[in-house]
């Protein structure tokens, strides 16, 4: 009895130790769900200021999108796309942030869109975040590994992950996007690791205010 106590025991240390906080493919993710609450978190701003987020502890509902990087153009479209919900987000009382692996000051650097990046520069209610480390994303469990062969085939393209983020953890987040109430609860969640497919900014306005017509 004793041996098997003392196996079992090494299997289990040993799995603790090999255990990782993020997965190998997109299509592998298991993300928080709704009526989970969120990891307490901080995130710096281009400007290299630090957001709290004390699940415990909210000032407002908020919609959190994660999305890949300023290098990726299907980001630059979903970003451009959000803004346009904006001011009706802000005037329901939620804060909107966009958050990548990008190191802060990459945040706008990055950005394709040099419209987006003009208007995103001076705008102080729809925030760019960098999760540079991943461990965010990792908190929120949408943090996977890119493949070595498509890192290469990434820098071929001129874009370079460890650069932009400053690490060199070859980690992206599945594209997501959580409504958040103001009990740090999930309100709703969509995640897809086809990067192609962004939620739609009229089914987040949807959701938006449903959650209104139920806390209010």
């Amino acid at each position: 009895m004793k041996a098997i106590a003392t196996l079992l025991l090494g299997l289990s240390l040993s799995m603790a130790i090999n255990a990782k906080d993020y997965f190998d493919r997109a299509e592998d993710v298991t993300p928080l769900l709704p009526g989970m609450s969120i990891p307490s978190f901080s995130a710096k701003t281009p400007n290299g200021d630090l957001v709290e987020f004390d699940a415990d502890n909210l000032n407002k509902p908020f919609v959190l999108t994660f999305y890949r990087g300023g290098w990726c153009p299907y980001c630059n479209a979903h970003l451009g796309e959000m803004r346009l919900l904006e001011k009706e987000l802000n005037e329901q009382g939620f804060d909107v942030f966009f958050i990548s692996p990008d190191q802060p000051s990459f945040l706008l650097e990055s950005l394709k869109d040099q419209q987006l990046k003009a208007d995103l520069s001076t705008n102080t209610t729809h925030q760019l975040l960098s999760d540079a480390s991943m461990e965010i994303a990792k908190a929120f469990k949408i943090a996977f590994k890119v493949e070595a062969a498509t890192v290469e085939k990434y820098k071929q393209w001129g874009i370079d992950l460890e650069k932009a983020s400053g690490y060199d953890h070859h980690l992206l987040p599945a594209p997501a996007t959580f409504v958040v109430g103001k009990d740090g609860v999930i309100q709703f969640q969509y995640v897809n690791p086809d990067y192609k497919i962004r939620l739609a900014p009229s089914i987040l306005s949807a959701v938006v205010n449903d959650y209104l017509k139920r806390t209010q």
